[in-house]
């Protein structure tokens, strides 16, 4: 352990925190936005302003890894004097490797992020700090806040409250950490076993949300499904169940609680893995108009063998079980699906085997990724890596097969109305005016006219231009 020396600052400080990755990322990077603001520092509007920058970093693939690279360099080149803290995944995975580039003045991991504004906030005068750090020849030692993850048990859950930045669809994190060990995926390492937010904060933080005037909340984690397994005890306090003790509440659970005991008038689910997504979830969500009509379940690959080496807990037949269920039940649900080609040893009939699956299902939109070893993981070590040039090919061929079912999907609405979210503010184009909007459904629209942000409406369809679905408000 070593005392590192911690400036003091005699006026307000200001803070910026940009960040990369998923929901749960961006659901983190508000709870450190809420850190400083309660300390009293002061919000700048862009990074070159602040005294304070946060980079909260993703490290899913290795390009995950260079942004967060370049943004540091890109921040040090154009605010030299700023304070870079650098926290997340990233962080928490390699942060001899952050220490090394320039202008980075401490690094916080997952383990301590719940902590990184009173690292960073000296306005209480001077104080030492005990923290780790790693000594650097040309500048005085960084301090870096890393622990083992898998001892930590916080939770960072901070809504977005604040609307002056005009972000209408709140993003709630109410799960973290995850219990799989999928052989490709560094995220387990990084961010920790599965833990929930317990459900009356669930609750507390929906309810105020409401009353700050969101219409709409997404609610996300790292295996979302997964919620409330952890919270054995808190069974027998939800609406409707017995006093049995089972081992935790079900994600199920939750969303009927959320619809009994708000008024919150949408909420759109996140990414769930298929063996979550039971009959009673699926029936719940189709029944009910408040929950948006939007799934989003991993494949990964429709190769039973792949699947098998990627550890992953589903067989193909599982997953178009599912697929088909939910798409029975809601005819017009957005269906979309993470896809990985150029596994360690996917062969070309494995690819097809993939390719044909996702044809044949009712998605309308993939995120198509291509495998990028991560250290640490199974997948680094398996033989017959595939090349880049036929793992791109791939990927190629993926992303034109979910562009046309994209297409098709918005041209099936063309025509007929739906329930649509209004975005930010109303725009001019040419002597156009017009109101960004996001459907119940997942569409991107575009509403002839201007229109309060943050407003569900009923929209006209009459159009698609540039990837985008053209309306009226009715």
């Amino acid at each position: 352990m070593c005392l590192i020396f911690v400036r003091y600052y005699r006026s307000v400080a200001s803070f910026y925190v940009e960040n990369f990755g998923c929901r749960a990322s961006q659901a983190d990077g508000a709870a450190i936005e809420h850190q400083f603001e309660e300390r009293g520092l002061q919000r700048a509007c862009t990074a070159s302003q602040a005294d304070f920058v946060v980079l909260n970093t993703c490290t899913v693939t290795a390009a995950a890894d260079q942004d967060a690279r370049a943004a540091i360099r890109r921040v040090h080149r154009f605010n030299p004097q700023c304070q870079i803290i650098v926290t997340g995944c990233y962080a928490q995975r390699a942060p001899a490797e952050i220490v090394s580039l320039p202008g980075v003045t401490m690094v916080v991991g997952n383990s301590h992020k719940h902590q990184l504004a009173q690292f960073a906030d000296a306005k209480a005068g001077h104080s030492f700090v005990p923290i780790a750090s790693l000594a650097r020849s040309d500048r005085e030692p960084i301090p870096i806040h890393v622990f083992d993850i898998f001892a930590h048990t916080e939770l960072l859950a901070a809504p977005v409250f604040d609307a002056s930045n005009e972000r209408t669809r709140p993003n709630l994190k109410v799960q973290d950490g995850c219990d799989n060990r999928c052989s490709f995926c560094v995220i387990p390492s990084v961010r920790g076993q599965s833990r929930s937010l317990p459900l009356p904060n669930v609750l507390c933080e929906i309810n105020r949300l409401v009353d700050s005037g969101y219409k709409e909340v997404v609610i996300s984690g790292i295996n979302l499904g997964r919620w409330g397994l952890d919270l054995e005890s808190q069974r027998a306090g939800i609406t409707g169940l017995s006093g049995a003790r089972r081992r935790g509440p079900r994600f199920e659970d939750l969303i009927g609680a959320i619809l009994d005991e708000t008024e919150l008038q949408k909420l759109r689910i996140s990414s769930v893995e298929p063996m979550d997504w039971s009959d009673e979830l699926i029936r719940l969500m189709a029944s009910s108009p408040r929950v948006a009509k939007h799934s989003h379940v991993p494949l990964q690959s429709g190769s039973d063998a792949v699947l098998r080496r990627m550890h992953r807990k589903y067989r193909p037949w599982h997953y178009r079980e599912k697929i088909e269920k939910i798409h029975a039940l809601m005819p017009t649900a957005a269906i979309g699906a993470d896809v990985m080609v150029g596994f360690p040893g996917e062969t070309e009939s494995e690819f097809e085997e993939t390719r044909r699956l996702i044809q044949d299902l009712p998605f309308t939109y993939l995120h198509v990724f291509t495998y990028s070893p991560r250290p640490g993981t199974p997948a680094v070590a398996m033989a017959n890596p595939v090349p880049v040039r036929i793992a791109r090919e791939r990927n190629g061929i993926l992303r034109d097969i979910a562009a046309q079912k994209k297409l098709g999907f918005m041209q099936s609405f063309v025509g007929r109305s739906i329930q649509a979210i209004t975005l930010n503010k109303s725009s001019e184009q040419g002597d156009s005016l017009f109101t960004e909007a996001l459907t119940d459904n997942y569409l991107k629209l575009r509403l002839t006219g201007g229109h309060p942000a943050n407003t569900w409406l009923t929209a006209n369809l009459y159009g698609i231009e540039e990837g985008v679905l053209l309306g009226s408000k009715a």
